[in-house]
C-alpha cells in the first residue's frame, strides 16, 4: 500500500501426511531467494530441474483450516469462508456496506475513524481496525513498520511517520514498536500486520522473520503491475530477478504476486504455522504509475492463492491522475475493473471449500507456461492453474494416477478428457487462469 495510508490509531504446526500411493514427478517450486516451500507449481525458469518423489503429499493450509476460530470474536472458521478484504475503507451508511458485500467482499482491514462497526456487523461483514474494538474480528497492529522504523530494537519515540522522529538516535526500532503495540493488546484478539519492501526485498531473511513473529496473520504489499520502481535491482530484481533489474516482460507479470506470498511463507516459523494474506491493487496507487486491469487483478489474486495465500486484501485507493479516490471499487474510476473484480470475488466465495482444503503436492507435472496447485476436496481433486509470463499456447498437465477421466473447467461450460493421466488446455496470455475439477476419484489419497 502507499505510505500515504499510514495507521490512524494506536499454532498449530501443520502436519504433512506422506501418502505412498502415487509415484509422480514433482513440479518445480517458485523462485525465491529463501528456501522455497512445497507449493505445487510448474514454473519454468533457470532454476534447477524438478526433483522426483515416490509419493504425493497432503499438506494442510497454513495455520490449519480452523485457525481463525481460535481467537475471541475472530473470523469464521468454517470451510465456506475465505477472507476477501479491502484496505482502509469508510463505512458510514448501510449503503456502503451493502455495495461492498454485493461486490463479494466480506472483510475490512483498517477503517476510517468515522466508520460504524455496528453497520458492518449488521451487513454480515467483518472488520479488523487498528484499535481493539468490541465486535471486531481482530486488530491491525501495524502497516509497513519494516519500512518506516526498520529492523532493530532501538527506542521508539511514540511518533508515526509525519509526526516527528520515530526512533531515537537514528537506531532502527521496528521490533520495539511491534513489541509495544502487541504487548498492549487484550489477550485472545487475532492480530494482523502488513509489511512492505523491507520484508519483501531489503532486509535479510533473519531480520524479516523477526517482524513476522509478532502477529497471528501477516502480509507484504508489492504492487508488481503498477509500482514504477519495483523492477529495479534492489526490489523485484533482488527477488525474481536474481539481483538484476527485471525487464517489464518479467516484472509486470501476475506470477510475481505469487512470489511475494511464497517468500513471506518461507519466513514464517514454524513453517506453515500462520496464514499469509496477499495484497493486490485495484486502481492506480502511484501518481506516475499505470492503472491495473481487471484481468491483471484476477491473475494476481490466483497466483497468490496457488502459492498458499489464505486471504486477499485489495488496496482500494488511487493516487494517480487517472484515478484519485479513497475507494476505487465504489467510485467511478473503478468502473473499468469492478465487474471483473466482482466476478472474481464471487468465484472465490463459491470455491471457498476448495481454497480451505488441503494441498496435494507432487501429484501434478506441468509442461508449458503455467503454475498450479492441487486441492483435495471431498471425493476429488481441484486444480488452480495460472499462466506464467507472456504465455500464449497449450499447457499439458500430467496427473500422477490414472483414475481421473475428465477435467471439468469451472465456470467455462466445457470439459477436457483425461487420457492416460494427461490433459492439455490453452492459456491465451499471461493473465489466463483456469480452474479444473478432476472427475474420477482421489487416487487412494
Amino acid at each position: 500500500m502507499s505510505r500515504r495510508a499510514v495507521l490512524v490509531g494506536a499454532l498449530s504446526t501443520v502436519g504433512v501426511a506422506v501418502i505412498a500411493a502415487v509415484a509422480v514427478a514433482v513440479a518445480s517450486g517458485a523462485e525465491t531467494r529463501s528456501p522455497p516451500s512445497d507449493a505445487t507449481t510448474g514454473r519454468t525458469s533457470a532454476s534447477p530441474a524438478p526433483t522426483t518423489s515416490a509419493a504425493a503429499t497432503v499438506r494442510a493450509v497454513d495455520g490449519g483450516a480452523d485457525y481463525y476460530g481460535r481467537f475471541d470474536g475472530g473470523l469464521p472458521d468454517d470451510d465456506g469462508f475465505f477472507p476477501i478484504a479491502v484496505w482502509f475503507a469508510s463505512v458510514t451508511s448501510m449503503s456502503d456496506a451493502t455495495a461492498d458485500r454485493e461486490m463479494g467482499l466480506n472483510t475490512y482491514v483498517e477503517l476510517t475513524a468515522n466508520s460504524s462497526l455496528e453497520l458492518i456487523a449488521d451487513s454480515g461483514m467483518h472488520a479488523i481496525p487498528s484499535v481493539p474494538l468490541d465486535g471486531a474480528a481482530g486488530v491491525l497492529v501495524a502497516d509497513e513498520v519494516d519500512m518506516w522504523a526498520g529492523p532493530g530494537d532501538g527506542t521508539w519515540t511514540g511518533s508515526y511517520p509525519g509526526d516527528g522522529q520515530v526512533c531515537t538516535d537514528d537506531v532502527a526500532c521496528g521490533y520495539s514498536i511491534m513489541a509495544k503495540l502487541t504487548g498492549d493488546l487484550p489477550a485472545g484478539l487475532m492480530t494482523v500486520a502488513n509489511f512492505g519492501k523491507g520484508v519483501a526485498f531489503w532486509e535479510s531473511d533473519a531480520e524479516a522473520q523477526r517482524f513476522l513473529e509478532f502477529t497471528d496473520v501477516v502480509s507484504a504489499d508489492t504492487y508488481w503491475f503498477t509500482d514504477p520502481n519495483i523492477c529495479g535491482a534492489t526490489e523485484g530484481g533482488w527477488g525474481p530477478g536474481d539481483g538484476e533489474t527485471l525487464p517489464d516482460a518479467e516484472c509486470r507479470v501476475a506470477e510475481n504476486y505469487g512470489w511475494t506470498v511464497e517468500h513471506v511463507r518461507s519466513l514464517v516459523s514454524p513453517a506453515g504455522s500462520k496464514p499469509v494474506w496477499q495484497f493486490v491493487e485495484v486502481g492506480q496507487p502511484f501518481g506516475d504509475g499505470p492503472s491495473v486491469t481487471g484481468a491483471q487483478i484476477r491473475a494476481a489474486v490466483w497466483s497468490g492463492i496457488i502459492h498458499g495465500a489464505r486471504g486477499v486484501v485489495y488496496f482500494n485507493h488511487g493516487f494517480g491522475d487517472l484515478c484519485s479516490t479513497e475507494n476505487v471499487l465504489r467510485d467511478a474510476c473503478g468502473d473499468a475493473v469492478r465487474e471483473e473484480v466482482t466476478a472474481l470475488n464471487r468465484q472465490l466465495l463459491d470455491l471457498a471449500p476448495a481454497l480451505n482444503a488441503p494441498f496435494v503436492d507432487g501429484l501434478l507435472r506441468i509442461d508449458g507456461g503455467a503454475e498450479a496447485a492441487v486441492k483435495l476436496v471431498d471425493d476429488g481433486f481441484t486444480v488452480f492453474a495460472g499462466a506464467t509470463r507472456a504465455n500464449d499456447g497449450d499447457v499439458s498437465f500430467t496427473i500422477g494416477c490414472r483414475s481421473a477421466t475428465s477435467a471439468l473447467v469451472v465456470g467455462e461450460d466445457r470439459s477436457i478428457p483425461i487420457v492416460d493421466g494427461r490433459f492439455s488446455d490453452r492459456f491465451a496470455d499471461g493473465d489466463a487462469v483456469h480452474v479444473y475439477r478432476l472427475e474420477g476419484g482421489t487416487c487412494g489419497l
